[in-house]
């Protein structure tokens, strides 16, 4: 083996890799990749278009967070149409034409690589018209040159139909390039970042109005008017907190703190061309952050460093120096910061003389140089330190009193009043707490006057009779542990694979405070409904509900329940009420309705017959049972397509109802009187007149979500109806509980109570004046 072993040859070494030249297309979209990073990085190029275009007007369409479509439209001066088919080539631009011209640059780019990378990794479609053309032009891109918009056409731009300006949709970024693509955040994400893209140029360009919304939504996202200020953009896009914790300064080479409005500038300093001038927006020491977010324009040239990994101009000098100029001020671990992510606001406009900047550092102008740097930085840390100082001198703290109305300061020559005097004070003082919004009981006589002045507030007597000793957001142990019906939780035992009962829940769910919302509608016997329930509302009534407090449900048989308004108590018929509730959410969702799926889904023709056998009177009406049930079902069947996009009321060719509206979440109407609902239909629904039909149609289904009187038997059962009372016992317990914790709330938030329920549905039984009256003379 040995012998074998030396007398093998040696292998060549490897001599070296010949050079070759890169394909075009290759060294595009490397390039391309050093400049398009994600969609926000590419809509950031077209804005910066669209405002070296003169635009006033910009507006952004996303779909799937900028990777399906980014599409940016604008009210600029538009493209030449000689200009199109170098459009998307590299370095081809209207911004410069020698390298001199660098040192005068005034737009936002220059070396024209924007479009020309966009074509590389998309599909790339460009709409143009100048004031000068009769009507627009459309072309399409691929890497880099004109491109057919489909098989067999010309690349050669077609008119079109289009306003002045450009609209450049990108569509399937990062086609070609799958390993960016998947890279990529979420949608959501994405769509987070182009949204903060949007807002950063909509406050450094107030003048300027930007829109941003997602495809299909009809309200945009960031929404801006035109001919604003920076303050005003700060306020609409961040909140009035935020904007009114501003500080405003200004500094320039010549002094510090002028104001360039001013005018003080002399014409030495213009003509230097070391001449600079800064103005700073920042919030005071009254707002703080845990992060330090700077925003820093440069000319034309943007760059601020977002530390969640924004990818603009960065400059760490001045980040590091405003941090230090905060340190005295804030307290140690808060920081100053800009924009929505973080509370406090830091907003940096820089002007410099265009030939001091050096613009040609970085691929995607991410970093840029200026001269005199230090001195610049030293001069803006300086003058933000001396405003800071100087508001510094007093603090503002806000804070939330226990109480709901507040409680009335005394004044300090009250202070030293005796003790007897002062407790009688602090008496009177939670008294006045105790009323919502500060406010006493409405029915003291006293109370007619007009309102005191805050410092005769603790002054007044209030008596015990007059105070409201409950909250409205008084929440009970048990409403955080919802009750399950026993039929729910016998069909969810036995269900096994997909064994439900029609419409029941598997796990009882949480009460979820999600609005319901008025559905848009165009029909006029469906308005002429809505109208009619605003004008029949009773104010009186309708304060009684939204501030009521509940009491309890005295008389489960007589749907008889107690609440609590003010210093009254009223007994009320919740049923009656309920039935109007869920006539009105039905009539509010109309057209859009969430569904309870039945799993099975049960015969249309049998629960029709079931109503029937127990119905009685079907003899008086000279009808068979069998014509009955053939009536009602050809009737709903000969509907269903109405009854689907109307109600959501789901009933297959075969005649199985496979769906049912839902009204209210998280609750579940008993699905035992399904048969008795389905056979109302028939005849008790005016089905020859729109506005009837609707209105029938609707009560109807209100009847069937109404809750039913639960009965509990008396002294229990025997024998073998032990396991009847006990599952009758735990249906009466959620039944309870869904009235108390699920349809009082709603009450409270949705139902406008109509006059006629004051006839017999609400009576007021006991006032807490009258009872001391009564108790006096005894």
């Amino acid at each position: 083996m040995a012998a074998t072993t030396s007398e093998r040859p040696a292998s060549p070494s490897p001599g070296p890799r010949p050079i070759q030249r890169l394909q075009e297309s290759v060294i595009n979209r490397i390039a391309a990749g050093e400049i398009i990073h994600r969609p926000a990085s590419a809509l950031k190029e077209l804005i910066e278009n669209s405002l070296d275009a003169g635009a006033t007007s910009i507006k952004v369409t996303v779909k799937d967070g900028g990777m399906k479509l980014l599409q940016i439209q604008d009210n600029g001066c538009g493209i030449r149409k000689e200009d199109l088919p170098i459009l998307a080539e590299r370095f081809t631009t209207s911004k410069l034409s020698t390298f001199s011209d660098l040192s005068r640059l005034t737009t936002y780019g220059f070396r024209g690589e924007a479009l020309a990378s966009i074509s590389y990794v998309s599909n790339l479609t460009v709409v143009t018209k100048t004031k000068a053309d009769t009507c627009a032009w459309k072309a399409c891109y691929a890497d880099g040159s004109l491109a057919p918009a489909k098989a067999g056409a010309t690349a050669d731009p077609k008119p079109c139909a289009g306003n002045d300006g450009t609209t450049i949709t990108v569509e399937n970024l990062f086609y070609n390039t799958p390993t960016r693509l998947s890279a990529l955040r979420g949608s959501s994400e994405e769509y987070s970042r182009i949204l903060d893209v949007v807002t950063k140029y909509a406050i450094h360009n107030p003048h300027v109005s930007f829109t941003c919304k997602k495809t299909g939504n009809p309200s945009p996202d960031v929404s801006t008017p035109s001919s604003s200020t920076t303050v005003q953009s700060i306020r609409l896009l961040y909140g009035q907190t935020l904007a009114k914790e501003l500080l405003h300064t200004s500094v320039s080479s010549s002094g510090k703190g002028k104001d360039r409005a001013s005018g003080d500038s002399s014409d030495e300093d213009v003509a230097d061309e070391n001449s600079w001038s800064a103005e700073a927006y920042f919030t005071n020491a009254n707002y703080q952050a845990k992060k330090m977010t700077l925003l820093l324009f440069i000319n034309r040239c943007i760059a601020y460093s977002y530390l969640m990994g924004d990818r603009l101009v960065e400059s760490s000098r001045i980040k590091r120096a405003l941090e230090a100029a905060y340190n005295g001020v804030l307290a140690k671990g808060a920081s100053p910061f800009i924009y929505l992510r973080t509370m406090r606001v830091t907003l940096y406009s820089l002007e410099i003389e265009p030939k001091s900047v050096d613009v040609n550092v970085h691929p995607t102008k991410k970093e840029v140089h200026f001269i005199n740097e230090d001195v610049i930085i030293e001069r803006i840390a300086d003058t933000v330190q001396q405003a800071l100082i100087g508001q510094s001198q007093s603090r503002v703290f806000e804070y939330q009193t226990l109480l709901t109305g507040g409680i009335a300061e005394i004044p300090s020559s009250q202070r030293s009043k005796g003790k007897r005097k002062a407790r009688e004070e602090e008496d009177e003082d939670a008294a006045d707490d105790s009323h919502p919004n500060g406010a006493s009981n409405c029915d003291d006589p006293e109370d007619n006057q007009s309102a005191p002045a805050p410092s005769q507030i603790a002054k007044r007597k209030v008596y015990s009779y007059h105070k409201v000793r409950t909250s409205l957001k008084d929440r009970t142990l048990d409403s955080m542990f919802p009750v399950t019906h026993p039929s729910q939780l016998k069909r969810t035992e036995s269900g096994g694979d997909g064994d439900n009962s029609p419409g029941t829940l598997e796990t009882p769910p949480t009460v979820r405070d999600k609005e319901i919302k008025e559905s848009q509608c165009f029909l006029k016997s469906v308005r002429d409904l809505r109208n009619s329930v605003t004008k029949a509302k009773h104010h009186q009534l309708s304060e009684i509900l939204e501030k009521h407090t509940f009491v309890g449900v005295v008389d489960p048989a007589r749907c008889l329940s107690l609440v609590q308004h003010g210093t009254r108590l009223y007994l009320l018929n919740h049923g009656a009420l309920a039935t109007e509730l869920f006539y009105q959410l039905g009539l509010r969702q109309f057209g859009n309705f969430s569904r309870i799926r039945l799993d099975p889904p049960p015969e249309l023709r049998m629960l029709i017959a079931l109503a029937i056998d127990a119905e009685e009177g079907l003899a008086q009406s000279g009808m068979t049972k069998v014509d009955a049930v053939n009536r009602i079902v050809n009737l709903l069947m000969a509907r269903r397509d109405m009854l689907q996009e109307y109600f959501s009321l789901g009933i297959s060719e075969d005649g199985l109802v496979e769906t049912l509206p839902m009204l209210l979440r998280d609750y579940t109407p008993n699905l035992d009187k399904l048969p008795l609902f389905l056979m109302r239909l028939g005849p008790q629904v005016d089905w020859t007149e729109e506005r009837s039909c609707f209105d029938t149609f609707l009560r109807e289904l209100a009847y069937f979500y109404v809750p039913e009187p639960v009965l509990l038997p008396e002294g229990g059962a025997r024998g073998d109806a032990a396991d009847t009372t006990s599952e009758e016992v735990g249906a009466q317990k959620a039944t309870l509980w869904q009235i108390q914790h699920v349809l009082f709330p709603a009450m409270a938030r949705y139902l406008v109570p109509p006059k006629s329920l004051l006839d017999r549905d609400v009576v007021q039984v006991a006032d807490l004046p009258d009872l001391y009256r009564v108790f006096e003379r005894c």
